[in-house]
């Protein structure tokens, strides 16, 4: 029995064949990822920003009554009700209103803010789990460490299922769970610009649980790289080894880590990738855990392909990033749904709009930061921080830094000017995308910022003009061969089975 059997059997639910992208800020939210796990397959919610998106949807009186309906079953009775008596509006607030802000990530312990990290990630998986009995997963950054242990406990709570991390290198997550399903404190390297080694913070689950409860139960992890030596990496040692892999090449949505060697750019601007980065499936494959290929793999076809290369299946972002159950803007989705219909909606890797020095895709559309009008109307500021890197002081203090912030600001804090060159805010950009976006205390409302994959060609076979997750999934299947053995030396041939190196953020 192949190691992918074994896990299927063992745990709670056989291998998904399609796993839903965890996507941007709010898009990949509960609604959609229940919607996926109805069928059956594996929805995933982003856990970017939970605290600030359970907030916010409080504040705007909680249409539905949604997040009071989960904050009801969170095991933490108090905490709940704190959290209500300081953020929920009857009603809303009025338009215009700046929304409350939550604590930023720091170094130094903030119980409240754990709270809040923990509260959110349970809202938005409890709230996925509902009616079904599917699998639910949640999908992190690796590149903001400091939101991660209590963002995963909270996750636990509510019974997620699996937890996907990309946009670093994962290494310590398997220990970080094995710890929480103990009970047992978890400990975190925390990478500091400048220091000779990272910091190190601790986080014990017992001063977030309710006593005599047992703990949670560990939820499976896949970690999200795009090379195969990474995997190998992180394959070596129990204590980092994943239980499976997500294999993401550069054409998929979010962000992409560049091309191995020098940065060559189109004549598009968009980093070019090679030979050099192509995904080495078969030396995954060799590993003997569960994997799955993602970018540019939503048709029938991709999916067969990847059975075929001894995958377990595909990870699929944008077909659902644009289904009526995402978290997308009504208006910005019905939007790109009519460019993409008309030819006329494009994607660029744009290499300098992210934060984290990572090309990142950007869909074209008027109205947001992808225009430069808009982009150079926007004054620079960080209140969010959840991209920020800690750096240290001349007096040895941490501090943070974003080069989207003020360029005077990050070049007092040791950045460079040239880091800050056509860098947005997309913690602010984003959260306006699902609909949440600040509004300032002089009435400027953030403006949005989409980022999709680049492989547009499902749409042509999905409904038009609006379409479901549960669509995406029948499409996807429909053409599938769900019992094609694993080859023992898989070869991909697909052109676009490239994938940078060390690995691919989303």
């Amino acid at each position: 029995m192949t190691a992918a059997q074994q896990l299927g059997e063992t745990g709670r639910h056989a291998l998904p064949r399609i796993i839903q992208g965890g996507m941007g800020v709010g898009v990949s939210n509960w609604r959609l990822a229940r919607a996926v796990a109805a069928t059956g397959q594996l929805g995933v919610v982003s856990g970017v920003a939970l605290d600030t998106l359970m907030t916010r949807r409080l504040q705007l009186g909680d249409p539905g009554g949604h997040v009071r309906r989960a904050l009801a079953a969170y095991p933490r009775r108090q905490a709940a009700e704190r959290i209500l008596e300081r953020y929920y509006v009857p009603g809303g607030i009025p338009e215009g209103r700046p929304f409350r802000p939550v604590p930023r990530l720091g170094l130094r312990p903030n119980p409240w803010r754990d709270e809040l990290q923990a509260a959110g990630n349970f809202v938005e998986v409890w709230l996925a789990k509902q009616g079904h009995d599917g699998p639910i997963g949640v999908n992190y950054l690796e590149k903001i460490q400091l939101a991660t242990p209590a963002s995963v406990y909270g996750a636990m709570l509510a019974g997620v299922d699996y937890v996907l991390m990309g946009a670093g290198i994962p290494s310590e997550i398997p220990a970080l769970l094995d710890a929480l399903a103990a009970g047992r404190p978890a400990r975190l390297s925390i990478t500091v610009a400048g220091a000779d080694a990272p910091h190190v913070i601790t986080f014990d689950p017992s001063r977030l649980a309710v006593p005599g409860a047992p703990p949670p139960l560990r939820p499976r992890f896949l970690a999200i790289v795009s090379a195969a030596v990474l995997a190998v990496h992180l394959s070596r040692n129990p204590a980092t080894r994943p239980d499976g892999f997500v294999l993401e090449t550069p054409v998929a949505g979010g962000h992409s880590a560049p091309p191995r060697g020098r940065m060559r750019l189109s004549e598009t601007g968009e980093p070019v990738y090679g030979p050099r980065d192509r995904i080495d499936v078969a030396k995954v494959a060799a590993l003997g855990l569960p994997f799955w290929l993602a970018g540019g793999y939503a048709t029938p076809q991709g999916l067969a392909e990847a059975l075929a290369a001894g995958a377990a299946g595909i990870q699929v972002g944008t077909a659902f990033a644009l289904c009526r159950e995402s978290g997308l803007g009504e208006h910005i989705r019905r939007r790109l749904l009519r460019l993409a219909g008309r030819g006329a909606l494009h994607v660029r890797n744009d290499p300098s709009s992210s934060p984290t020095g990572f090309p990142f895709k950007v869909a074209r559309l008027a109205g947001t930061l992808s225009e430069e009008r808009v982009y150079a109307a926007r004054p620079r500021l960080c209140d969010l921080g959840y991209l920020r890197t800690p750096y240290l002081k001349p007096d040895g203090d941490v501090g943070y830094r974003c080069p989207a912030e003020p360029v005077d600001l990050f070049v007092r804090k040791g950045g460079s000017a040239e880091e800050t060159a056509g860098r947005h805010c997309l913690c602010n950009a984003l959260t306006a995308t699902a609909g949440l976006g600040q509004t300032r205390q002089d009435g400027y409302a953030e403006p949005p910022l989409v980022t999709l994959g680049q492989d547009l060609g499902f749409l042509a076979h999905l409904p038009a003009p609006d379409y479901g997750a549960a669509d995406v999934v029948a499409y996807l299947l429909r053409g599938g061969t769900p019992d094609v053995p694993a080859v023992p030396n898989p070869t991909v041939r697909r052109s676009d089975a490239l994938a940078p190196q060390p690995a691919s953020p989303i």
